[in-house]
């Protein structure tokens, strides 16, 4: 096969379009250094009072960011850098025959919130990922969790926008583009995961692989939580 010839300015335009992407990338970082770092440590602190008494974290999103939802709870289950317990956490988007089913008998817009009604119980907490902030299917999911007692965090791209509204907090990422949204909210969930490891390794002793109260009944937990 004939290779075709490149021009000379093929590559300096894909170089220049990869500058620009980098550059918006580092100031979407430098905006979220800023504006979130607080937050997001808050939020790997809640998830340390949560998830060590038996609460959940549930987590959705649509496309590249049910990706990063499903990154997340992961490494809750698994792990992120050191060892400890493995911890509740379920992308609701990994459900994929009552995904489907539910979409199917109720309409893509309730896959999410049948879900939420499902497993969420008072306490536990509901992380929403969207680049665009107007996902209806999430926005649902957020009422219902409201309604049922969980705490809804959102992950956004630039605010306002209705998921941020629907949620009692939202980390809204201010970039240009989708790629860099969801590059942000990457960043975002890896900081999440190490303010929760260091919050878990200054709370109280884990014994026997679990947090204390892990084995109580469901309602004890849900109080501890």
């Amino acid at each position: 096969m004939t290779e075709l010839p490149l021009s000379d300015e093929f590559p300096a335009a894909a170089l220049e379009a990869a500058r620009r992407h980098c550059r918006s990338l580092e100031d979407a970082l430098g905006r979220f250094r800023v504006d979130h770092l607080d937050r997001i440590a808050h939020w790997g602190g809640r998830l340390a009072a949560v998830l060590p008494g038996g609460g959940r974290l549930l987590a959705a999103g649509n496309g590249g960011s049910a990706a990063q939802a499903q990154h997340l709870t992961a490494e809750l289950v698994g792990r992120y850098r050191r060892e400890r317990p493995a911890y509740s956490a379920i992308s609701l988007h990994a459900e994929t025959s009552s995904l489907t089913a539910v979409g199917n008998d109720y309409g893509f817009d309730q896959v999410y919130a049948r879900q939420v009604a499902a497993h969420g119980r008072p306490g536990d907490v509901l992380l929403l990922l969207s680049t665009s902030g107007r996902s209806a299917n999430l926005i649902a999911a957020a009422a219902t969790a409201r309604t049922a007692g969980l705490r809804v965090w959102a992950l956004t791209g630039p605010g306002p926008n209705p998921l941020a509204e629907a949620a009692h907090e939202a980390l809204c990422v201010d970039a240009a583009t989708t790629a860099t949204v969801q590059e942000a909210h990457l960043v975002a969930v890896h900081v999440l995961c190490e303010s929760f490891d260091m919050a878990v390794a200054a709370g109280p002793p884990v014994r026997g692989g679990r947090a204390a109260g892990a084995f109580a009944p469901a309602a004890a937990r849900r109080r501890m939580s």
